[in-house]
């Protein structure tokens, strides 16, 4: 760091925005500061305490004026932990600033009007709306301010979330506000026991130690899944530790545990034993129930998958007579939801397990047109795949985070499908793949749909429509 900025203090910065880490973002001396726990609207004094080349990250040394936006933070862990980290501004304003972000995204990048784009959709919760949390088991607690300059020993094992840029340091959490009941109660239990009983947490540098992560998954049928994973531990702990979570929380209905001793903490490849239950839950939407098993994938927030899977089917504006392709279709959970809607739906996804449940998804609400395909989408979406099942009507994709590979993308405008609805959790990877299709394709409908409340993350659904041919 250049010694001229070295914890230098800039006086009256106005923070004007917010980036995606949760720092609020302002301007002095040409110079752009990412500033902690700043809010658009904010008006402060902030010392620099790194600078970068074309952009310096600061605190607040001194808060000048609040910003209308700024309300208390709901959380002890807020600022520490690595969630939640929009809380300390106004749901109202998380919208807004959610809906700007997806503006310019598509604007800037895509080069879209956005003029029309549709007010986003509002998270009818913004507190315990996730159904699924996975806490780490570690004796590399993180320390607060103060403990480590204690006499005293210090308790190190801590059961809780990694510390953003930490791998090997984990935050104990006491109350975390984003999964209802029993998960707060659950973990604390859990972690008193095995303090109690002397089991030993996971070492994350050297891979020592009998408790690795603790997985609850709650559903809207009021179903409860709890996923022990164990490392190098014998099967009387095992017992002893399943035996005590049972009987103190006799409302799991799958009660499951996995002894993982790789240097990862990935499930997909591991046996899972069940202790109580089938080994699975049911989730339920519009009346179309969904098996979730340990490995299964499901948005995490029940009530808005069901609002951004409706808007996807009202965009499509479905006549009961069209053939669907749904690309990376996970566990088919879109291809099921639209399924009685149109004449047959063909749904391509990556991994293997994933169109396993969704098969079973069709099998079990005897939903008979449907079709699944496993393998690398741009492999499997080739013109002699497009050729042996037909011409889709409506392409709906719905990417990971890094948006379509540029093949599938190449694909997409080949096959020339009249509509595509493009379902994306990342507004800049969506942008870029915009740029190329409308070349083909106008953009008639944007809806932003708050899935994530306190965190920066938005999805977003776009509805393309091909172009006449005099237009392309």
């Amino acid at each position: 760091m250049k010694k001229a900025f070295q914890n230098k203090l800039f006086e009256n910065v106005s923070i004007i925005d917010i980036a995606e880490e949760g720092k609020g973002v302002g301007r002095a001396d040409d110079l752009v500061l990412f500033v902690e726990k700043a809010v658009p609207g904010d008006i402060a004094d902030v010392e620099v305490y790194r600078k970068k080349k074309n952009f310096g990250e600061g605190r607040i040394t001194e808060l000048k004026q609040a910003s209308p936006y700024r309300t208390p933070p709901f959380c002890e862990h807020f600022g520490t932990c690595g969630g939640c980290k929009w809380q300390h501004m106004t749901y109202e304003a998380q919208l807004r600033f959610k809906q700007k972000s997806v503006s310019d995204a598509l604007s800037r990048i895509a080069k879209i009007d956005v003029s029309g784009m549709l007010p986003i959709v509002a998270s009818p919760a913004d507190k315990y709306y996730r159904n699924k949390l996975e806490y780490t088991f570690s004796n590399k607690r993180w320390l607060m301010d103060g403990e480590n300059r204690s006499e005293e020993p210090v308790d190190m094992d801590a059961l809780g979330f990694h510390i953003p840029g930490r791998f090997d340091k984990i935050l104990d959490i006491h109350h975390c506000w984003l999964q209802a009941e029993p998960s707060n109660g659950l973990r604390n239990a859990v972690k008193a026991f095995a303090v109690a009983q002397g089991y030993t947490f996971y070492d994350l540098k050297a891979h020592t130690g009998s408790l690795r992560n603790l997985v609850v998954r709650t559903s809207s049928t009021g179903e409860v899944m709890v996923i022990v994973v164990f490392a190098y531990v014998g099967q009387e702990e095992i017992d002893r530790l399943m035996g005590f979570v049972e009987k103190q929380f006799p409302e799991i209905t799958a009660l499951l545990y996995i002894v993982n001793q790789k240097k990862n903490d990935t499930i997909f490849d591991q046996e899972v034993i069940s202790v109580k239950g089938p080994g699975y839950i049911y989730e339920e939407m519009n009346g179309i129930r969904f098996r979730i098993g340990p490995k299964s994938f499901y948005q995490t927030n029940s009530v808005q998958a069901k609002r951004l899977y409706e808007i996807a089917k009202d965009f499509a504006d479905f006549k009961r007579d069209e053939l669907v392709y749904d690309l990376y279709t996970g566990a088919g959970t879109i291809a099921n939801f639209i399924a009685r809607n149109v004449r047959e739906v063909v749904g391509i996804e990556y991994v293997p397990s994933a169109i396993e449940d969704a098969k079973i998804n069709s099998a079990i609400n005897a939903i008979t047109n449907t079709k699944f395909f496993a393998g690398d989408m741009k492999d499997v979406l080739a013109a002699e795949f497009v050729k042996e099942h037909g011409k889709p009507d409506v392409i709906i994709t719905d990417p990971p985070r890094a948006g379509m590979h540029p093949d599938v993308v190449t694909r997409l405008m080949e096959i020339e499908a009249p509509k595509i609805v493009y379902v994306s959790c990342n507004a800049a990877t969506q942008a870029r793949d915009l740029l190329v299709l409308k070349e083909k394709y106008d953009v008639v409908k944007i809806q932003p749909v708050d899935m994530f409340p306190h965190t920066q993350h938005v999805e977003n659904v776009v509805l393309l429509v091909l172009k006449e041919e005099g237009e392309r």
